[in-house]
């Protein structure tokens, strides 16, 4: 099977749609890095999206927890006292559940449930990466794998993140590192990207979307 890794969507759920049009189930696993929810205009639609994909295809498809998911996963626990999650896009978010007439608490466990990490022999997705600092798996280490924003360290394996923008468009590869990043900014109004690997990291392509307009409303 080929690998096909999706960057930060933050609920631009047409733009995504659009992007998923590329993915093969029957010949690539799925993986997507995280940030899922917060400042496009459909994050109640894309993680519902999310969640039917990864129920229908539970080999094929598979979900990260971003730093997003993480702030909102705080917030929905009550551990969100100086509301952080509301001022980095949860106000809209949550505005857009109400609008949408859902419950948020009806994906609290599988938001809660989404891995840190997908990895093989050759590759590791994760959404911010692994910068060698402290515990990589802490959820509050800045510098760990919701948060970091440092150069990447050299794992041995191909390292595929997203979370800080290339707002030129541009997903970047680092030889140092041996990295991708394909967070092209879709909240922004850039676009989406895709990238295409073989199953031991051997790069094919990346696909970007441009980013449709009503996912910016």
């Amino acid at each position: 099977m080929g690998i096909f890794v999706v960057g930060d969507v933050h609920g631009c759920l047409n733009t995504f749609l659009n992007l998923l049009d590329h993915w093969d189930p029957k010949s690539e696993t799925l993986i997507q890095l995280g940030d899922l929810v917060d400042r496009g205009s459909l994050s109640p639609s894309v993680i519902h999206l999310a969640f039917e994909l990864q129920m229908n295809f539970r080999k094929e498809a598979h979900f990260l927890r971003g730093n997003h998911e993480q702030l909102m996963i705080d917030y929905m626990k009550g551990e969100d006292r100086l509301g952080v999650w509301l001022s980095n896009g949860g106000n809209k978010t949550l505005r857009q559940f109400e609008e949408s007439h859902i419950d948020p608490d009806n994906y609290s466990t599988w938001l809660t449930d989404l891995p840190l990490i997908w990895e093989n022999d050759s590759v590791q997705v994760t959404h911010a990466g692994f910068s060698g600092i402290g515990n990589p798996y802490d959820q509050k280490n800045t510098n760990g794998l919701l948060w970091n924003r440092k150069p990447l360290i050299n794992t041995g394996k191909l390292q595929v993140i997203g979370h800080t923008p290339n707002w030129d468009g541009v997903p970047k590869y680092s030889k140092e590192s041996n990295s991708w990043n394909i967070d092209t900014g879709a909240y922004g109004g850039v676009c989406l990207t895709g990238i295409r690997l073989e199953d031991d990291g051997t790069f094919i392509e990346t696909v970007s979307i441009p980013t449709e307009a009503s996912d910016l409303l």
